[in-house]
């Protein structure tokens, strides 16, 4: 029983879904390319090489009982192509557009570059406390010369 679960969790996965649909949108792909070699563009070759609508037609016999039947692998060139191109278009749009290209971590400080951060945090802190005390001990001097002048 275990096992059925396990399957059953298998072929819930996203992923094993995600397959699933792109094995389908192929098969369907792969008619539509077909379609496109046999109707549209095997009778343009034909046309140019001499032959009829369809590649399998063109054939090369070098001797009386050999023949090389060269459209049919033609054919299945054509498809492949034509194929590959769509993949490498899909494939270059969703990485460029959907998926973001991770950004990468900044490296990490040296201990150099700490201690030099630390050090700058300590002057940083003295020059206020020295800024601090001189501020209050004008402004004592401002108080006792007011002061003075008063009397």
């Amino acid at each position: 029983m275990h096992f059925v679960k396990e399957f059953k969790d298998f072929i819930n996965r996203g992923n094993m879904i995600d397959l699933a649909i792109g094995v389908i949108i192929g098969g369907a792909f792969s008619g539509l390319v077909k379609s496109l070699t046999t109707n549209l563009i095997n009778p343009l070759v034909g046309f140019f090489t001499g032959g009829g609508n369809d590649l399998d037609s063109l054939k090369w016999v070098p001797y009386k009982h050999l023949t090389f039947r060269y459209g049919a692998f033609l054919n299945d060139v054509i498809n492949f192509l034509i194929t590959a191109f769509v993949v490498f278009l899909l494939i270059k749009i969703i990485s460029t557009y959907i998926i973001k290209p991770k950004q990468k971590a900044a490296p990490a400080p040296s201990d150099e570059l700490l201690v030099l951060q630390d050090i700058k945090k300590i002057l940083a802190d003295q020059q206020k406390t020295t800024s601090t005390q001189t501020t209050t001990t004008a402004d004592a001097t401002d108080s006792q010369s007011q002061s003075a002048s008063d009397k």
